[in-house]
């Protein structure tokens, strides 16, 4: 940072500041230990093994918790099939999901004055029991709907308390590494969703085990959060730390200062171009992202004909380059102290892949490997771009008010589950051709099959076998019946009558899966389209964020916070120096 801004931001930290009174000792013993399942304050930094711990323990949890709400996803066709829904049903429990989130991301801008510890623990309780126990037994789609809500729900708030969390335990110069693990969280949740059902969901287990897999991971998770993870006080979190070396400063700063005046006017300090725009371009760079989560299994279903076994692994691809480059372009980012030209290179090549992607939809000859490499390309590059965009954002909202990093994370949640929400209401519109091809598909196939010495004989004889079909069985008259076993013989005759539910099938449901199937191809690019879009979108947001594009710059802004920080400890000893 420049020496006039980290001046300024010291000088308004330090402006904040009243005398507070001296915190009591807490009571030893089993008393003790209860009262720090709901009192998890740390009033100094910790060192760094016990920091790398609770960051440890908060990745677990992200990943976990992603884990259990992308599950249907991957078993999304059975589900689909067991409650009787629409495919359109299906998306909208989707929509319903992702609003309620939404909201529930902005009351989690309480963490910035509650705390954002007990938000996680707690959170991960609540989604593992409806996960484990409730979503499994849903006794029908109204009720699954409403019980993947309440996952949705929780998972909203604990959206913006993880990622909180993360931020308070990283300084600047570490944050964009510790954020590539933290955006692993939903990363790695994708790919242990497809390595599980990868290797379980093969006949011999149920979509409701799948879940209840999930939910049982939540649990084991959330006994070690309980015991395990803390956050920083108030006075501590609400400021900036750019390095490790400011504890000392930032330690001393946090006996004065007063966390209830930081926090006037959090909301509105956060409607700003810079928090705003940067927040809806991230949300429409990863429509793609969210396209993959929860509508890959059935595009590659209903136009490859993948089943949702090898779909999930070649998704694979996608989840194992992402979580890789994440924490690379993280641990690269912060040695050269910069975010900006990250953010650029992983946004063009994405762009760059994606476009390969949307051109290959209409290719039915594209073969897996070639879609594996298109979407190992897709994870690698978003994964470059995305990490280093979660730590300038968070350096963002820290320079307008470092004790509201909650509701910054509150509004950018908001933003992109309501981007999330309404994409997904709008997949449908565009691409309408899902519905037929996932409900009545897989029996056209089958009767087609089944049928087809039957369907060569009736194609054979189109006259005959229309009026055939003009009378009901059994009713049509005699000289009809003799000109029947006459062209084709009581055998084709006899062939025919038995495959009459299939030729009904056919019949029915055939023409509109011939036309879905002739459009699907089409209709899917128009909505990869989209997706790139949002990806071209993301690129002019770039430079309205903080930070340098050179690393040269972000080495001098680093040595004159450096200085100024050693400036400020010396004129702190003096002062109590002379106050002995």
């Amino acid at each position: 940072m420049r020496r006039s801004t980290a001046r300024a931001l010291i000088g308004r930290e330090a402006r904040m500041t009243v005398p507070s009174p001296a915190g009591t000792a807490r009571p030893k013993g089993f008393t003790s230990a209860l009262r720090g399942l709901g009192n998890r304050r740390l009033d100094h930094y910790p060192e760094s093994r016990r920091r790398y711990w609770y960051l440890a323990i908060v990745v677990l949890a992200t990943v976990v918790l992603y884990y259990q709400l992308y599950i249907q996803y991957a078993v999304s066709t059975a589900i689909i099939s067991h409650y009787h829904m629409t495919f359109l049903y299906f998306v909208y429990i989707s929509v319903a999901a992702n609003a309620v989130g939404a909201f529930a991301s902005l009351v989690a801008g309480v963490a910035d004055r509650w705390g954002r510890a007990n938000i996680a623990v707690y959170g991960l309780l609540l989604v593992g029991l409806l996960t484990t126990f409730a979503l499994p037994n849903a006794p029908g789609k109204v009720s699954y709907l409403v019980i993947y809500a309440c996952v949705a729900l929780v998972e909203g708030m604990i959206l913006v308390a993880t990622p909180a969390l993360i931020r308070d335990f990283s300084p600047q110069l570490g944050r964009a590494s510790a954020m590539g693990y933290w955006t692993m969280g939903p990363v790695v949740g994708s790919l242990v969703v497809t390595a599980v059902t990868g290797r379980t969901f093969t006949g011999s287990t149920t979509w409701q085990d799948e879940i209840r897999y999930a939910g049982a991971a939540g649990l084991a998770v959330f006994v070690a959060a309980l015991l395990g993870l803390r956050e920083l006080a108030p006075a501590l979190r609400g400021q900036i730390m750019v390095s490790l070396r400011d504890r000392a400063l930032v330690e001393a700063r946090a006996k004065g200062i007063d966390a209830e005046s930081a926090l006037h006017g959090q909301w509105r300090g956060m409607l700003r171009l810079d928090v705003l725009g940067s927040a809806l371009a991230i949300s429409l760079y990863l429509l793609l992202y969210f396209s993959a989560v929860g509508n890959f299994v059935v595009y590659f279903a209903t136009n490859s004909g993948y089943s949702a076994q090898r779909t999930n692994s070649l998704l694979n691809w996608y989840w194992g380059t992402n979580a890789v480059f994440l924490v690379a372009a993280g641990l690269v980012a912060d040695r050269l102290r910069v975010r900006k030209p990250f953010m650029l290179a992983g946004a063009l090549g994405s762009i760059g892949f994606t476009l390969a992607f949307v051109l290959h939809t209409t290719q039915p000859h594209t073969g897996y490997y070639t879609y594996a490499f298109i979407v190992a390309g897709i994870g690698a590059t978003s994964g470059v771009a995305y990490a280093p965009w979660m730590a300038s954002f968070t350096e963002t909202v820290e320079r307008h008010n470092p004790a509201a990093i909650a509701t910054g994370l509150a509004v950018w949640g908001w933003l992109i589950r309501i981007t999330v929400a309404a994409s997904a209401a709008c997949l449908p519109l565009v691409v309408s051709t899902v519905t037929p091809l996932i409900e009545h598909g897989t029996e056209v196939e089958q009767a087609s099959v089944q049928a087809a010495p039957a369907l060569a004989i009736t194609r054979a004889h189109p006259q005959l076998f229309a009026q055939l079909s003009s009378y009901p069985p059994g009713k049509a008259p005699a000289p009809l019946l003799a000109r029947a076993v006459e062209e084709i013989g009581a055998g084709g005759l006899q062939t025919v009558r038995k495959a009459a539910p299939q030729l009904k099938i056919l019949r029915t449901h055939g023409p509109e899966v011939q036309r879905a199937t002739a459009h699907n191809a089409h209709e899917w690019q128009s909505w990869w389209w989209v997706c790139l879009g949002g990806q071209v979108l993301f690129l002019p947001c770039i430079s309205v964020m903080t930070g340098r594009w050179r690393p040269r710059e972000a080495r001098r802004d680093t040595e004159a916070h450096e200085r100024l920080v050693a400036q400020q400890l010396a004129e702190m000893k003096e002062i109590s120096a002379c106050r002995k």
